[in-house]
């Protein structure tokens, strides 16, 4: 698969309205039952549609507080609702533990999702990149602090994401680990500036020998650009990830980079965010 079509999939542009009114559906797919609201960023400088998917009993479980998993790609015509459907029936199912999903609606993805590049090509094809620093600010400072005055949330946070939203997350996850306790990463598109997060990730991860966090990393079939990569990131890991880390690199060449999201979502969800037991311990 070519990089111009890697960086085309999932691109979707919306455009936001006021900051308190509630939303319309506008799901294209069936979704469990959720909240919608939109959130002005002054980091971005433009208000956000957040979709909330709150877990079976938390309106009469009054005292209890939850996890969240946050998503990029998170609007209702882009991943939230297969993702909040695979949560609502992996926890009814007893088989993952209840946690909110809060998903966040694109404008510009591909700004959003990327950082500067000093590749020529990268720049051709994706103009006014460069904008993951303020995304993640927007989501560090903005967002999860709304969404814990807004919801009873534990301090245990989750991400998951695909394709530049993948790369987004392992950027972060190199450079500000600590937002989240879990990251799980599908198809990165690790290509991006010349494979630059991966030749750096082993000085990344000697830079933190104290980091405790728990990574999932994926391939599809897609040798030309991510699998590779991935490869390299995998050897990386082996030689240079701290203790605390708990990480799998897996390579899925029976998935295409266009199903590998819905295709691993349900099974991997509930093997990185299980049900736990009353001492609060993963079963």
């Amino acid at each position: 698969m070519t990089r111009r079509w890697l960086a085309y999939v999932g691109l979707c542009l919306f455009v936001a309205g006021c900051s308190v009114r509630r939303l319309p559906p506008i799901a294209l797919e069936p979704v469990p039952p959720h909240a919608l609201y939109l959130l002005s960023s002054s980091v971005l400088g433009e208000e956000r549609r957040i979709s909330v998917y709150l877990p079976p009993g938390y309106d009469t479980a009054k005292d209890a507080r939850f996890p969240v998993l946050y998503m990029p790609d998170g609007g209702l015509q882009e991943d939230f609702p297969h993702v909040a459907s695979a949560v609502d029936a992996a926890i009814r199912a007893g088989e993952m533990r209840p946690l909110i999903v809060v998903g966040i609606e694109n404008t510009v993805r591909k700004r959003d999702m990327t950082g500067p590049s000093e590749v020529a090509a990268d720049r051709e094809l994706v103009p006014g990149s460069g904008g993951s620093a303020a995304f993640r600010a927007f989501i560090r400072d903005e967002l999860i602090p709304d969404i814990s005055r807004r919801y009873r949330v534990t301090g245990e946070r989750a991400v998951i994401g695909e394709s530049l939203a993948g790369l987004f997350l392992l950027e972060t996850f190199f450079l500000q680990p600590e937002m989240f306790d879990t990251y799980l990463v599908l198809s990165p598109s690790l290509w991006w500036n010349g494979e630059a997060l991966v030749k750096q990730a082993g000085a990344h991860l000697a830079s933190r020998p104290a980091l405790r966090a728990r990574l999932y990393v994926a391939s599809a079939n897609e040798a030309e650009d991510i699998v590779p990569a991935v490869a390299r990131l995998n050897d990386i890991l082996q030689a240079s990830a701290p203790a605390g880390l708990t990480w799998e690199v897996e390579p899925r060449p029976d998935l295409r980079h266009d199903n590998i999201y819905r295709s691993s979502a349900p099974a991997l969800l509930r093997k990185w965010l299980p049900p736990v037991n009353t001492a609060g311990d993963a079963r």
